[in-house]
């Protein structure tokens, strides 16, 4: 890996740039989208019960990045990564992390998600994300997409793979964990999965291990029981957990069970309490973005610059509001445990109200990057749409990289022309 160059891709850049700002064919097969969809989901009503009623889940057209910016953005990832496997860094992250996180169990965090947004300068790592929805959407988008443009190539080769992946990813995470064997009972857990908005993923992702062997099921955290050293739900024994709930510490009185039976190596939980903590706690920005405070810790000068993608981030506390709140304007203040955009302020519109409670702890303060932009046509006239760039990893390794567009502060799934995208690489 080298250190990033923002002017080595001024050509490619340019030519990705241009698309986005001009392309407004639709490029979605929507037809081959549905039967995909359906045929994964192994219900030919599936389209019609849980995606008629989210019209905004997915774009009609790509995003482009220049193959640069693609190289910088998994360079960052392979540098974190490396980075969590110095002792001295792995101490001070956990050094804020609750009791249950300290514990390494062996599992890395199955589908991992990097978001970047993609700066005048080249892409910014915005955040990391344990819980990172909408990989396996995402991989049967990329399948139903149809080239429109002579620039346009196919989305990269890892989307046609990625349901294999999948079945990999969680048989190594049990290896990790056990040592030897396969896991035969894998639960998909969420708090009321059935009423979240991707509820419609955990359907795809519960055949996609089906169709491979695994007794799959999607549990309501709340009905898992723990119970002489083993978990179940509903009466079955569960050996491994795909965690998707967002109480990262598992300590609400509704996990108990999962708590109890995580904290006791009685089931292997992927991603974990200590995958948040050493990759998805904000506060480890404050670390990555600071290249003395990592040469403090070990970290090599090389890997300090490969880690230049990472914006500037500092804790929120009484001692530095002050100097924040004169340059709040240049800021995105999010709380340290946050996920899916929820109680963060950019600094331009913080009130003073919402200023005295985010300085009493719990925040941090990251340089504002901007998004980019992707014309999207809507009701017959071009409109612009934010985007930001998502990278489903596992163990560093990339599994599949998309695009959210919307308008607003975050993603959000509400907006016309908006959705999970596929990249085109150029």
């Amino acid at each position: 890996m080298t250190t990033p160059n923002p002017t080595a891709s001024d050509g490619r850049q340019s030519v990705s740039d241009r698309l986005n700002q001009t392309c407004l064919c639709v490029t979605l097969d929507r037809v081959a989208l549905a039967k995909a969809l359906e045929r994964e989901a192994g219900d030919p009503t599936f389209v019609e019960t849980f995606i008629r009623q989210r019209p905004y889940l997915f774009s009609n057209v790509p995003v482009f990045l220049s193959a640069d910016a693609v190289a910088e953005m998994q360079a960052c990832v392979l540098t974190i990564e490396a980075t969590t496997r110095l002792p001295s860094y792995r101490g001070a992250v956990l050094s804020w992390a609750p009791p249950i996180a300290q514990k390494d169990h062996g599992p890395v965090g199955a589908l991992m998600g990097y978001d970047f947004h993609l700066g005048g300068d080249g892409p910014r790592l915005i955040e990391v994300n344990t819980n990172a929805g909408g990989a396996f959407l995402n991989a049967l988008l990329a399948r139903a997409q149809r080239a429109c443009c002579a620039d346009m190539e196919p989305p990269s080769a890892t989307a046609y793979s990625f349901e294999d992946a999948v079945l990999w990813m969680f048989q190594e995470e049990w290896r990790r964990q056990r040592g030897t064997g396969t896991s035969h009972s894998i639960a998909i857990v969420d708090d009321d999965p059935e009423e979240q908005y991707l509820y419609p993923e955990f359907v795809l992702a519960r055949q996609v291990l089906s169709q491979r062997g695994v007794d799959a099921v999607i549990a309501d955290a709340r009905r898992l029981r723990y119970d002489r050293g083993r978990l179940s739900f509903d009466g079955q024994n569960i050996d491994l957990v795909y965690n998707r709930v967002t109480d990262f510490a598992l300590d609400r009185p509704e996990h108990e069970a999962l708590r109890d039976a995580y904290r006791d190596g009685a089931v292997v939980v992927t991603p974990n309490p200590h995958n948040h903590a050493l990759l998805a706690d904000k506060r480890n920005l404050t670390l990555l973005s600071d290249p003395a405070t990592l040469e403090g810790l070990g970290a090599e000068p090389g890997l300090c610059a490969r880690l230049s993608v990472v914006p500037r981030t500092v804790l929120l506390t009484p001692a530095t509001a002050d100097e924040l709140w004169k340059s709040r304007k240049n800021l995105f203040f999010k709380p340290t445990g946050g996920h899916g955009g929820k109680a963060v302020y950019r600094g331009d519109k913080v009130t003073k109200g919402v200023w005295a409670k985010i300085t009493r702890g719990g925040y941090v303060a990251q340089t504002l990057v901007r998004p980019s932009e992707r014309m999207v046509k809507v009701d017959n006239s071009a409109q612009t749409r934010k985007l930001d760039i998502r990278l489903y990893t596992y163990n560093g390794r990339v599994l599949l990289t998309a695009a959210r567009l919307y308008q607003g502060q975050t993603t959000n799934f509400q907006t016309p022309g908006g959705g999970f995208a596929p990249v085109f690489i150029i």
